[in-house]
């Protein structure tokens, strides 16, 4: 099975680009909602957190704060690793499992993390596919997003390692800056061709 580690900077539009693949046929398996789903009252995670960062992590209604737990970890890279050292253990399971569960003819997967190569997580796929836009196109989408001033947006963008960064390590780039139909035609060309390349593996293989 061919994995597709689908990454890109924080509100690059990375969900457009797993909406089109999601259109093309492929299965996604996103470590978002994974997250998500892990951190729900009752969880395992849940309760680590709630233990390491105290009641104020916890809304009215019982679930996690997330602005509140976000402004922290943001502001602090050794509470950040910790929440990483909680979550990340329990994301693999889940993630181990949704591939588990894949038809067994499944060709391509895609992983959509969004820390992909800050995690190493990219070691287990076979090609990083990294959504970029400009900063000053972050910065703005960002604070419209979650409602955030320009410095608590550059805070979250300046946790991540920088696009540059990203870009050295990833096989394909989607330059998300122009339409949704201009992004579509690159994420189906990239798609066609690692379909093809699959074909052909298979030819030389019989």
């Amino acid at each position: 099975m061919f994995i597709i580690g689908l990454t890109g900077g924080i509100a690059s539009g990375k969900s457009t680009v797993t909406d089109i693949l999601r259109e093309l046929g492929l299965p996604v398996i996103d470590a978002d909602q994974v997250a998500r789903e892990i951190v729900e009252p009752g969880q395992r995670a849940y309760n680590e957190i709630v233990r390491e960062f105290g009641p104020t992590v916890v809304g009215s209604d019982g679930h996690l704060n997330r602005k509140v737990l976000g402004d922290l970890v943001f502001a602090n890279p050794d509470l950040r690793q910790k929440l990483n050292r909680i979550t990340h253990p329990r994301l693999w399971e889940v993630f181990d499992y949704r591939m588990q569960q894949l038809p067994p003819d499944t060709d391509i997967v895609v992983w959509d993390v969004p820390l992909l190569l800050e995690t190493g997580m990219d070691d287990k796929v076979d090609e990083v596919w990294l959504v970029w836009v400009d900063e000053l196109m972050q910065i703005e989408r960002l604070m419209k997003r979650d409602n955030l001033t320009e410095e608590e947006a550059r805070k979250r963008l300046n946790a991540q390692m920088s696009v540059k960064e990203k870009m050295k390590r990833a096989h394909r780039l989607i330059d998300n800056r122009g339409t949704v139909e201009e992004t579509r035609e690159l994420v189906t060309s990239f798609y066609n061709e690692v379909k093809s390349m699959i074909n052909d593996s298979r030819k030389y293989m019989n």
